[in-house]
């Protein structure tokens, strides 16, 4: 019959599908496809009702006789004539078909000259079967051999026709272990393909080395859907594996190694990402002169060079020990090892035993190596950006395989990544260590005399060169204690401290309150990040976010202010032992937020300490979050202020910190006698009453020497005040490392030191004051001023005064 219209077929899915004839029980057409037309070119209303004999020719065997069978022909050619005159050769199948007692026969015809199904089948199964370069094999439901592929990967020149019939365990036991059954078995029972698997195993044709196979598992079903066996595919890909291992190893190589600025780390992580990866054992050695900041010219080193073990690291369960253990020197004497220092070029042996050479010039590293049973053996240098910076040392103990070219290639990889992180390390290390060489020059080298406090300090840094602390003798005896923190870890971060450091001193000099000092440093500090040019960022940026705690004591009153910025706050121990906080508001950091600052005011009994740190040693303002070891080492009162400073940074260190600038004031008070005051009328008569009490003052302290000078220093302060201010006047003399003198006023307006011409009668009071004393200054209070003047004692007792 012919082929509706609209549904014929490509002409190539026709010829695939062949083109389909029905005859009735006297053999003539009945049924015309589309197809047969394609083939034979005679249309349907030609074809229907000849005989079949009339179209296709058998030779010998008639047609028709090929009608007889109940079972679909073989495939049996025939001479088919086209409707232009020509024989086609064509190939026949021929199935009976009985519907409703009526018996017809369907042909279906293709060109034999083309590819059949069953040629394709049988090219198919050639070519897995005998020319294909994957392992293939059939296998029953018992796991036998039913077929397979000699030429595969695996069994190739091993496995001959001996494995049919045999099970697959039996045939490469290296391969089949239990894991490779249960998938098989899996497949088996559930009927389900397993696709793209990885499994490793010892082929026959390489028993003595690892593969890893991609294999793919179908199930091999009949008609009904039973499954028959099945069909196992495998490919090697352990190369592929092996770029895959190497690929994600560099991978991790790279998130692994620098995770630091220091040397003997950055070695240590090139080691542990290379053990068991790549080698059982690696160890890393680096120039001397890069642990210091230092490396030579780019190009090689000689071979005499210092070298010091950096790292060493084993797999695991392997007892091998080293050679040389961290951070000890190793001899560079020339050898297999040092060689590479002056040609900059890796090295591979991969059969130790056979060659000894190297192991002559360095028995002590090879005797060790011997013991531990390593057969192979690389060394690669590391060099960043030209600089030799050391050597890589590779070794393979229980690794059967010997290092290969490509392992060669990785090691130099691993190593090259290393060496730019070490590098670099090198380079932080030099600037380090110049910024800690500024930073010391820039500390105070000795503390200033005083006799308000007694101060221990300690200044313990290995990466914060920001850290600072301060002790600044103020006028009245009172004394000033700074700490300070700036986070940065270069030259520039210690420069900057410095500039604070100069600028808190400078502003102490002024005897400012210590929330005005903290304001007006605030100003500096923003006003120098405001200077900065917009696109200058590094310059600006490290001064904002500075803490500062700044406390002033007075020994005669006992009495100590604080103020801060930031978050570092003082601790206070009473002389009995008790740990106190002082609840000093909180301020923001310098160079950040907008101020007020604010401030606490606590008495102190004598032999108080006060202790202020970089670090926080109370945690969100309550004394009791010191830890229990700490407080125990703060309120011990009569332990020496060295080993309690000492025990504080121990204590610290254990914590897992390194970086603490510790100060602990212990506070003085001056005795009665050494201070006298008195309160004067504001009356121009009263300068000669002034003088007279600070004669007598003067004669109490058997300081009788300093009588014409203290005279004229009262006589003249006394008289200002009467003179520019109203109210009354305080005087009052202080005898400790100096004598000093101080008139208070009602008044805030500030002297001025004149140089008078000739005919002036005054104006030399305070020129006179300058020349005659050793310092002398103004400081304010909430109301009024104090002038105070300082003169040196006589040697004797000064003497007296400091063994006090």
């Amino acid at each position: 019959m012919n082929a509706r219209p609209g549904t014929s077929e490509p002409r190539g899915r026709s010829a695939a599908r062949g083109a389909r004839v029905v005859l009735d029980e006297q053999g003539a057409v009945a049924e015309w496809s589309a197809q047969a037309q394609d083939l034979l070119g005679y249309p349907a209303d030609e074809a229907l009702g000849r005989p079949v004999t009339a179209l296709l020719f058998a030779g010998e065997r008639s047609a028709s006789a090929g009608l007889t069978e109940e079972t679909p022909s073989p495939g049996e050619r025939l001479a088919a004539r086209h409707r232009d005159g020509h024989l086609l050769d064509v190939r026949a199948q021929v199935r009976l078909l009985v519907q409703d007692g009526t018996v017809r026969w369907a042909v279906v015809l293709k060109a034999a000259d083309g590819t059949d199904e069953q040629v394709l089948d049988t090219a198919l199964l050639r070519a897995l079967l005998t020319e294909s370069p994957l392992g293939v094999q059939v296998l029953d439901p018992e796991l036998r051999v039913v077929r397979m592929n000699l030429a595969g990967p695996g069994p190739r020149g091993v496995v001959g026709e001996e494995a049919i019939g045999r099970l697959a365990r039996e045939v490469a036991p290296g391969v089949i272990d239990d894991a490779a059954e249960q998938v098989l078995r899996s497949v088996l029972e559930t009927g389900e393909p397993v696709i793209d698997f990885e499994h490793t195993g010892r082929p026959p044709s390489d028993p003595d080395h690892d593969h890893t196979y991609s294999v793919t598992l179908l199930p091999l079903k009949d008609e009904n859907g039973s499954v028959l066996g099945v069909c196992v595919t495998s490919q090697d890909a352990s190369e592929r594996h092996r770029a895959q291992a190497r690929l994600a190893l560099l991978v991790e190589a790279g998130t692994r190694i620098g995770t630091t600025l220091d040397v003997m780390t950055t070695a240590e992580e090139l080691a542990v990402v290379s053990v068991p990866a790549l080698a059982d054992v690696v160890a890393v050695d680096v120039l001397d002169e890069v642990f210091h900041g230092e490396a030579s010219p780019p190009g090689p080193v000689s071979a005499e060079a210092l070298v010091r073990r950096a790292a060493f690291h084993v797999a695991q369960g392997l007892d091998v020990q080293p050679a040389y253990a961290p951070d000890e020197l190793v001899p560079t004497h020339p050898s297999f090892f040092t060689a590479c220092l002056t040609d900059l070029q890796p090295r591979l042996l991969r059969d130790l035993k056979a060659d000894r050479e190297w192991s002559t010039l360095e028995p002590h590293r090879a005797d060790i190596v011997r013991r531990a049973g390593t057969h192979s053996m690389m060394v690669v240098p590391l060099t960043a950006r030209g600089v030799m910076l050391g050597l890589a040392s590779f070794y393979r103990t229980r690794t059967t395989d010997p290092f290969e070219e490509d392992d060669l290639a990785l090691a130099t990889e691993l190593a090259a990544r290393a060496a730019v992180c070490i590098d670099n390390a090198r380079q932080y290390a030099r600037e380090h260590s110049a910024a800690l060489i500024l930073q010391r020059s820039l500390l105070p080298q000795r503390l200033p005399a005083q006799n308000a406090v007694e101060v221990a300090w300690r200044h313990e840094l290995s990466r914060n060169v920001g850290d600072w602390f301060d002790v600044i003798p103020l006028s009245g005896t009172r004394v000033a204690l700074v700490v300070g923190h700036l986070a940065g870890q270069s030259m520039q971060a210690a420069a900057d401290m410095g500039r604070l450091r100069s600028a808190i001193n400078a502003l102490a000099a002024q005897d400012l309150a210590p929330e005005e000092l903290l304001t007006q440093l605030n100003d500096l500090v923003t006003g120098q990040a405001d200077a900065q040019p917009p696109d200058d960022t590094s310059a600006g940026t490290p001064l904002a976010g500075v803490s500062c705690v700044y406390a002033v004591y007075d020994p005669i009153s006992r009495r100590c202010t604080f103020a801060r910025a930031g978050e570092l706050a003082p601790v206070i121990i009473k002389p009995e032992g008790a740990v106190e906080l002082p609840d000093v508001p909180f301020g923001p950091p310098l160079g950040r937020g907008r101020p007020p600052y604010e401030t606490v005011e606590v008495e102190l009994p004598v032999g108080s300490a006060i202790v202020l740190s970089t670090s926080s040693l109370v945690q969100g303002g309550d004394p009791q979050t010191v830890p229990a070891g700490l407080r125990q080492i703060l309120a011990s009162p009569h332990r020496p202020m060295e080993d309690t400073c000492d025990a504080v940074v121990r204590a610290h260190q254990d914590s897992g910190e390194d970086s603490i600038t510790l100060l602990l004031a212990r506070t003085k008070g001056l005795r009665e006698g050494q201070v006298a005051a008195w309160t004067l009328p504001n009356d121009p008569a009263v300068v000669t009453t002034a003088r007279t009490l600070a004669r007598r003052q003067l004669a109490n302290w058997s300081l009788e020497e300093l009588e014409p000078t203290t005279e004229l220093i009262v006589s003249e302060l006394v008289t200002n005040a009467i003179r520019y201010a109203s109210g009354p006047i305080h005087l009052r003399l202080i005898r400790d490392l100096t004598l000093i003198c101080e008139v208070t006023d009602g008044s805030s307006t500030a002297p001025h030191l004149r140089h008078a011409y000739e005919t002036d009668e005054g104006g030399r009071g305070l020129f006179l004051i300058a020349q005659l004393t050793r310092r002398w200054g103004t400081r304010y209070a909430g109301r009024g001023k104090t002038i105070w003047a300082e003169q040196a004692l006589p040697l004797a007792d000064h003497d007296q005064v400091e063994a006090a």
